[in-house]
């Protein structure tokens, strides 16, 4: 492993927020090192759908991704967020290079089956999804790759695919690189004993304490999505994987996942 590298992953609560963004960026900008930028998308693409006359359609958190709703989130998460994204870290004076996963076809997926559930053009992840050597090379130039939660399937077709499961994915490709650090951003200070409580913050979580907490209903259910990546991440051999609060990534509160 050569050095340590940082993959952080941001989603639309933050994203929806100019100033959340920006302070962000900022923070993410003092964080020294080779890092690696995953987002998801936000409410723009929700509510272009809603101003076509589309209902934006979510079975169990994830959306049904048809023809339509592909165009209008590929136009803004591999489009318009993810520019913005790259411009205002330019602006920090980080010099980033914003990808789709088509480009340089550094993220190749499979169109979900369909089952009980057809999710239309949402990818899955295989295991050898990541041209590791590509992100390796962009890293070693000195660039800060950003990379939106569109995908490809290597036949010419778009995929929307989770950027939490992106974020996870290429930790785990780039490990025999780099000794990963895998952080998960958002408008909390980590994971909460009481999520009402956002000083409850559980400082270190085993694999075998969040089965527990998980099965006592501890966790919130929009956690556990996160967590199943985080952990498997960690299975899969990335170093270490933070839970924290966007603003606050070079501050101590977090919670830290450990294998055991």
């Amino acid at each position: 492993m050569s050095t340590d590298l940082k993959i952080f992953k941001i989603g639309g609560g933050i994203l929806d927020e100019v100033s959340q963004l920006h302070r962000f960026l900022a923070e993410l900008a003092r964080v020294p090192g080779p890092k690696i930028l995953v987002h998801g998308g936000g409410k723009g693409a929700s509510q272009m759908l809603h101003d076509l006359g589309i209902t934006p359609q979510m079975v169990q958190g994830r959306r049904i991704t048809d023809a339509a709703t592909l165009d209008i989130v590929t136009m803004f998460y591999a489009g318009k967020t993810n520019k913005q994204v790259v411009a205002l870290l330019q602006a920090e004076g980080v010099n980033a290079l914003g990808l789709s996963g088509a480009d340089g076809n550094v993220i190749r997926a499979v169109k979900r089956p369909v089952t009980d559930i057809d999710y239309g053009f949402v990818g899955d992840l295989p295991a050898d999804a990541v041209q590791a050597g590509l992100l390796h090379q962009l890293l070693q130039s000195g660039l800060l790759p950003v990379l939106c939660a569109i995908t490809h399937d290597g036949q010419g077709q778009l995929l929307n695919t989770n950027a939490d499961t992106i974020a996870s994915t290429v930790a785990r490709a780039l490990t025999p690189h780099y000794a990963v650090e895998l952080h998960f951003c958002f408008e909390k200070n980590g994971v909460l004993a009481d999520v009402n409580d956002d000083d409850s913050v559980i400082p270190q979580l085993t694999a075998a304490q969040y089965q527990q907490l998980r099965s006592e209903g501890v966790i919130a259910a929009g956690m556990v999505p996160k967590l199943d990546n985080a952990f498997a991440a960690l299975e899969a051999g990335v170093t270490r994987v933070v839970i924290e609060h966007a603003q606050r990534i070079n501050e101590p509160v977090k919670t830290i996942l450990c294998r055991s």
